[in-house]
This record gives C-alpha cells, structure tokens and sequence, in this order.
C-alpha cells in the first residue's frame, strides 16, 4: 500500500501528462505531492524527508514551470533530485561515522545487516552513488533525446 502511494503523485502525473499537456500534467502533480505530504502526515505526524525533499523540488521545479510557461524547469526535476541523493550518498562516505547505505538498510533489518564489515558497506554505499547519477544521466537522455508527446494516431513499431 505505501509503495502505491509513493507512486501515486507519478502515475496522476502520467495520466494528466497523456490527457492533456505538461503544464496540466505538473500543475496534477504538485496537487498530488501536497496531498502525499497531507496524507503523510494524518497518518504519521511527520512527513519522511524523502517525501518532503521529492515536494520540495517539484514544488520548486513545477512553480517555475507555471510561472515561465516553461517546461525545462520540470523536465530537471527528476535529475536534480537523483543527482542530489547521489552528492548525498557520497558525502556520506566522509561525514559521520556510517554511510547512509549502512544507516537506511540497517534501520529496515537491524540484525541481517549487524556484520557487515565498513569496507563493504563503502562498496554498497559507492553503488547508491553511481546508481542516481547514472538515473540523473538517463533523465537527462530521455529529456533531450526522445519526444515530449507521442500522439494518439502516432504507433510504436
């Protein structure tokens, strides 16, 4: 259930995106982000940083959009959002005294994770890195490479 609501904001973006256009699409997304947000919270009161970082960034990215009637500002979003949890991951290496991989898995299964050695949990934490800035990238491919809107009459052979 929880993974379907992280999704939800995305999906409603995806069907306003294919209805309509990008500014319909990302003004249906920064209404689905505050009701994620809202939903959060009644449920928990708090809002997990993931979910504040992601609301905080499309709300930015998205008001910029509506704003300048621009939609580079939203297509950057996800980019800046994958590139700042990698500059994260990788600060995590030399601040503190665990790696953010270490402190995410190990609060999920404290004992499955208990002896894992440092040097391996570098190795994992290296792999988060690379992983969002190789996401950053794609974004950044897909964005510029492929075309904003595939008509209804348009088939993909």
């Amino acid at each position: 259930m929880q993974t379907l609501l992280e999704f939800a904001p995305l999906i409603a973006f995806l069907i306003a995106y294919r209805l309509a256009d990008i500014y319909v699409a990302t003004a249906t997304l920064m209404i689905a982000m505050l009701a994620l947000l809202t939903f959060d919270f009644a449920r928990t009161r708090r809002i997990p940083p993931m979910h504040g970082i992601s609301a905080g960034l499309v709300l930015l990215f998205g008001g910029a959009t509506l704003l300048l009637h621009d939609e580079r500002f939203i297509i950057w979003k996800p980019t800046v959002f994958f590139w700042a949890l990698g500059v994260a991951f990788l600060g995590s290496m030399f601040v503190g005294e665990r790696t953010l991989a270490e402190r995410f898995m190990s609060a999920a299964s404290p004992d499955a994770f208990a002896r894992i050695a440092a040097p391996a949990w570098s190795k994992v934490n290296a792999a988060w890195v690379a992983f969002y800035a190789s996401m950053g990238g794609a974004n950044l491919w897909v964005a510029f490479n492929l075309p904003q809107k595939i008509g209804r009459a348009t088939r993909l052979n």
